[in-house]
């Protein structure tokens, strides 16, 4: 693309210099080949303007800059925000992907994965071609690529969705965190179906209050647009029971569709059933009921379901599809995941990483557990330090047996960590803190008895441990599973 056909998308900023070809943009001078637009972006722990002259020796043809730098080798074009104008110029070199495909965006605390991966579930069930973003990886059809943020920056979305578009993708599913909305991460994509989970604690480091952290979700829906004369309907899919529900649905100007258990929704559940190996409800529609028996365990997982099949329905798919898509999913990794190796005991591990969603995994169990329920819970490092104590207050109140430990400690010292989650506990309350994950597996399935229940909360599907700047290759099904054979 030409230079001035690229910068014609930036309104009122001025080039005069000659019209290059632009083959690329990179926002990391590593990546930089000849032909590209270097883009500086100011980041937490890096700063693009530093890396110009390296850009530069790389092959970059012009730079993209919010702060003066030292160039007179390559034309240099300033704006005021240099992430806003990357996300405007991403859209236009990749002629605008989200346009051609169904979009749907998955944002709140807790369930993002579950409901992603149901969405596609039900999509795949009828022919579609997905492409998937979340936490876990991306995909594009059945070919899996790693991920490093659950929701990657304007300029690599657009590149991914340009690759989904060149295999043929009809509906995208990405998880979209709050750190995205704020940062504008996800600007330049045209989302045909938002959803809304719920709202609980987390990442209070970062928006300092709820109030922050709700107004952060809520422009998902906002940017969903104020037009109803587009071929393609703009939904938002919202949780009625969560208390955050109404900011969402006065954000938008969508169709608004809603789901629920408690209160009166679009899409109700009742009649709700748990057991360890299952979970049975009613949905009522339209004044019509739907028996449902899917194998996914607990009342979250009713939320998870209702959102994925109003998320589907929506979309054209057929209810009774949907449902029983829905009904034919045996889990998502990390998420309940029962960890077999003969044992006479349920071992389940799962991401729950907030207040509410180790209470919401402990109290499922505790509808089916016919003994002791042993948790193993830590905190990670460097991120909202004002739930160690509630997450500790959770795990020693509600379960039988609590084992401290660490998480990903990143560049805290992890007993201190620790030394912080036990600030929520009596007094007299009684439980085991272990530093090492490792170890603190190996006491709960030594404690274990025959129908007792571990729960290994915190990291799910994740295979690695952050232990200062270094990443160690951890898992904690595997180490569960190493820890029930030496058992034996």
């Amino acid at each position: 693309m030409k230079m001035n056909e690229l910068l014609s998308k930036l309104p009122l900023v001025a080039y005069e210099g000659q019209d290059i070809e632009i083959t690329d943009m990179q926002q990391d001078s590593r990546l930089v080949t000849p032909g590209t637009l270097f883009i500086c972006i100011d980041g937490y722990t890096v700063d693009g303007h530093d890396y110009v002259e390296k850009a530069i020796a790389k092959g970059a043809v012009a730079i993209l800059a919010e702060k003066p730098v030292e160039v007179k080798t390559v034309p240099v074009i300033y704006v005021e925000d240099t992430n806003r104008a990357m996300a405007i110029l991403a859209g236009a070199f990749f002629n605008y992907p989200t346009h051609e495909m169904n979009m749907v965006a998955v944002t709140g605390t807790n369930g993002k994965t579950t409901v992603t991966h149901l969405i596609e579930h039900v999509l795949r069930n009828v022919n579609q071609v997905t492409g998937l973003v979340g936490t876990m990886y991306q995909k594009i059809g059945d070919t899996i690529q790693t991920t490093k943020n659950t929701t990657p920056d304007s300029l690599t979305l657009q590149r991914l969705f340009a690759s989904m578009r060149e295999e043929y993708v009809d509906t995208a599913v990405m998880e979209v965190s709050s750190h995205a909305l704020v940062l504008g991460r996800v600007h330049g994509c045209d989302y045909d179906v938002a959803v809304f989970t719920n709202l609980t604690q987390d990442h209070l480091d970062f928006h300092k209050t709820m109030e922050e952290y709700a107004i952060a979700k809520s422009l998902l829906f906002a940017q969903l647009g104020n037009d109803y004369r587009s071929k393609r309907p703009k939904f938002a899919v919202v949780n009625k029971d969560d208390n955050a529900s109404e900011r969402m649905i006065t954000a938008t100007a969508a169709n608004v569709v809603t789901y629920g258990i408690i209160n009166e929704s679009t899409f109700r559940a009742t009649d709700i059933v748990i057991s360890g190996k299952g979970t049975h409800f009613t949905l009522l529609f339209q004044n019509k009921a739907y028996p449902i028996k899917m194998q996914l365990v607990g009342n979250f997982n009713v939320y998870n379901a209702l959102a994925a099949i109003a998320a589907t329905v929506v979309q054209g798919v057929p209810l009774e599809t949907a449902i029983a898509s829905i009904e034919a999913v045996q889990g998502v990794a990390g998420r309940f995941e029962l960890v077999s190796a003969g044992q006479a005991f349920p071992v389940i591990v799962d991401y729950a990483h907030t207040p509410d969603s180790l209470e919401n995994v402990i109290q499922t169990i505790r509808d089916f557990a016919k003994g002791r329920i042993i948790c193993v819970v830590g905190c990670g490092g460097d991120r909202d330090r004002t739930k160690r104590p509630i997450m500790a207050k959770i795990a020693v109140d509600q379960a039988d047996i609590a084992i401290l430990t660490s998480d990903n400690p990143r560049t805290e010292d992890p007993m201190t960590i620790i030394n912080q989650m036990e600030a929520g506990v009596s007094a007299e309350a009684v439980y085991i803190k272990e530093v090492s994950r490792e170890k603190a597996i190996q006491i709960a399935v030594s404690e274990a008895q025959e129908d007792d229940v571990i729960l290994i909360a915190g990291k799910g599907h994740e295979t690695y441990q952050i232990i200062g700047d270094v990443t160690h290759h951890f898992d904690d099904r595997e180490v569960a599973e190493e820890a029930i054979k030496n058992l034996k």
